[in-house]
């Protein structure tokens, strides 16, 4: 039987029977294409040591340059090896800029944070064009909305160039976060600003910074809003033996069933500390819990894996007892939840920013654990 006769066959086989939505969906998630990720660990390079914002600037679009071309001979490796499409790179934390160390809030927001449509955006914007993919990452950033203050921000950007998904990092010891303004950033930005979720042709995402991997609540708050990946751009201890972190990674994905794909620094390049304080460990861990590539120390790509989107959405529709998220029974935990510890607005006053010195951070923890004390609680 030719060609034409089989599909003419099919389609009258086909029209015959009944409409079976559950097949139909089986059928939509299969064909999801499986596609490669890959965490680059790169090293982080300060701007501290910068004499003014120009300069500073101009070293972080020179940085930018240098990643799209590691990116791409990432990307060419990775393909040639296992077959399949790089579609997503993710970068590791604040790398292009490091961290503010001891400057004040107001002269490193001056000093190195990105505006929301500046030049550094747009740089990134087209390395994820030219490479067409899904560039993930990491830096501060300021807000007109919150002058005087800089936000932690995790990032991705389509293909297209443009910023899909924005992410303000919620839980920071030294850093600024939403909820330090939190009654003015929900007027502004509302609860999908708060935790949202980017849904793209290849999966539902959403970033998680740094040491937010130890805070399940931020990862089951993105995953019950629909999330799948969770990207991870960090810079932290890497080490052979479990760190936190790395613990807290593989809970992540198997409690929410999600991947999580952490690029590390591979060092942080013009500060004193030693260039390997923050370095390795980069990992793509599947919604099982499996880790499935990780790095070692040093600048590499070898943290890469495929993401199988068809099968992760398929253990989230299937009964059972490792179906984590059906099994959510979340009422039970809301008066718990509803316990005040770290108090919201302590950077507004009346409705208005006030900029806190660094002090400011280690003082309000002292408070908190001053009334859990006298709560009983520890």
């Amino acid at each position: 039987m030719d060609l034409e006769r089989r599909t003419v066959l099919a389609a009258m086989i086909a029209s015959a029977l009944p409409w079976d939505s559950a097949l139909a969906e089986e059928a939509r998630v299969a064909e999801v294409q499986t596609y490669a990720a890959v965490a680059m660990q790169l090293a982080a390079r300060s701007v501290e040591r910068a004499p003014d914002r120009q300069a500073a600037r101009a070293q972080v679009l020179g940085m930018i340059g240098e990643v799209e071309g590691k990116i791409r001979s990432a990307r060419i490796f990775i393909e040639q090896y296992g077959g399949h499409p790089v579609k997503l790179a993710v970068l590791p934390e604040y790398l292009f800029t490091s961290y503010p160390g001891r400057i004040s809030i107001p002269d490193f927001a001056r000093l190195a944070a990105f505006e929301m449509q500046g030049e550094e955006y747009e740089a990134l914007g087209k390395v994820a064009q030219n490479l067409n993919l899904y560039l993930a990452g990491n830096a501060y950033e300021v807000d007109p909305n919150f002058p005087g203050l800089y936000f932690q921000a995790s990032f991705l950007i389509a293909p297209s160039g443009e910023i899909v998904l924005r992410y303000r990092r919620l839980n920071s010891m030294f850093a600024p976060t939403p909820h330090d303004v939190w009654s003015k950033y929900l007027d502004v930005y509302g609860i999908d600003g708060v935790f949202p979720v980017a849904r793209t042709e290849i999966g539902n995402m959403a970033a998680i910074a740094s040491e937010e991997i130890l805070y399940p609540e931020i990862a089951r708050a993105h995953a019950l809003r629909g999330a799948e990946l969770f990207l991870h751009s960090s810079s932290e201890i890497g080490s052979p033996i479990d760190t936190n972190k790395a613990i807290a990674r593989r809970a992540r994905a198997f409690e929410n069933m999600a991947y999580v794909v952490s690029a590390n620094t591979a060092g942080i390049e013009g500060t004193s500390l030693p260039l390997a304080s923050a370095d390795g460990n980069s990992q793509v861990i599947d919604y099982k819990g499996r880790v499935l590539a990780e790095s070692n120390s040093g600048e590499t790509f070898t943290a890469f894996a495929e993401i199988d989107l068809g099968a992760l959405r398929h253990a989230r529709r299937t009964p059972g007892m490792t179906n984590y998220l059906a099994r959510q029974r979340l009422e039970l935990f809301a008066a718990a939840y509803g316990t005040v510890r770290h108090p919201a607005d302590g950077m507004l006053d009346g409705g208005t920013v006030k900029v806190p010195g660094r002090d400011y951070f280690k003082r309000v923890q002292e408070e908190v654990i001053e009334r859990m004390a006298k709560d009983g609680l520890i």
